[in-house]
């Protein structure tokens, strides 16, 4: 899967709305701030976490400022132990857990995920993340497989459940940004579920989740999600609707990668199949 485009399209608008936060130490004059009221109809949200003090902001601004990612890790866990009960200790393994991606340390990603998640569990940003690392990651010969990808599916599903009220929103934050963050989340759960069916060869569970996925944030479509729905579709003899998916997943990508090669083979599997040329083989 296109994990850091995806992650880093999710990761957008997060990292936007914190920056947008009132980080700042609280005061008995400055009450936390709230979340403005939610329109008719949506659901309410999280207050973006605030430092309690001057001297752990001062300490949370010189960790969070950190970009290599194991030098941020240290700064993470000396934060938490100088300051136990601070809201912000989650932002620095979030942080954390971005720089590892960028780094492409599956088990730092999922190291840090859990950190963070033991601090808030309902945070659908974690769940997603530490999930997809899960779905995409366990292999066959792997003893705990079955146990993994349970716990990946049961994170996606919670993160669906969350995603409306365990988001932090600061106030005045467009709702447009509010929309497409939760929007790139809900694909992203779908995503790593309509997966998880896919590998247990349940291709008609597989092809309604990716398409949720698809629906979900249809402005950006990860092409390997794409490219999953048309053999999911061609491996239920659904070969028209498997073609034009795999044309859209060819559209997607370039031809040098390999999801792009995977995707013409798809294509080319399915031309032959629907212009009444010889059977290929299987995908």
């Amino acid at each position: 899967m296109k994990q850091a485009a995806m992650i880093g399209a999710v990761l957008a608008v997060a990292t936007w709305s914190f920056a947008q936060s009132n980080s700042k130490p609280t005061t008995q004059s400055q009450p936390p701030a709230q979340a403005t009221s939610p329109a008719a109809g949506a659901t309410s949200s999280k207050r973006p976490p605030q430092a309690k003090t001057q001297p752990e902001y001062e300490a949370y601004k010189t960790a969070i400022a950190l970009t290599d990612a194991a030098a941020a890790e240290k700064a993470a866990d000396d934060f938490a132990t100088k300051f136990p009960d601070s809201e912000l200790r989650i932002m620095l393994y979030k942080s954390t857990m971005r720089l590892y991606q960028r780094a492409g340390n599956s088990d730092k990603i999922v190291e840090m995920g859990r950190k963070g998640l033991a601090l808030d569990g309902d945070d659908p940003e974690l769940l997603v993340t530490v999930a997809s690392e899960l779905a995409e990651k366990t292999h066959d010969t792997d003893l705990d497989k079955d146990q993994r990808l349970d716990e990946a599916l049961k994170m996606s599903q919670k993160a669906l459940q969350t995603v409306d009220t365990d988001i932090s929103i600061p106030p005045n934050t467009p709702q447009e940004q509010v929309d497409t963050y939760k929007g790139q989340l809900r694909s992203f759960a779908y995503s790593i579920i309509g997966t998880l069916e896919f590998k247990k060869d349940n291709f008609a569970g597989a092809e309604a989740d990716l398409r949720k996925s698809v629906d979900a944030f249809p402005a950006q479509p990860d092409p390997v999600v794409v490219l999953r729905l048309a053999i999911s579709l061609d491996r239920q003899g659904k070969y028209p609707e498997a073609l034009k998916e795999a044309n859209h997943a060819v559209e997607l990508t370039q031809d040098s990668t390999s999801a792009g090669k995977l995707a013409r083979q798809e294509r080319d599997r399915l031309n032959q199949l629907v212009g009444g040329g010889t059977t290929p083989p299987k995908p």
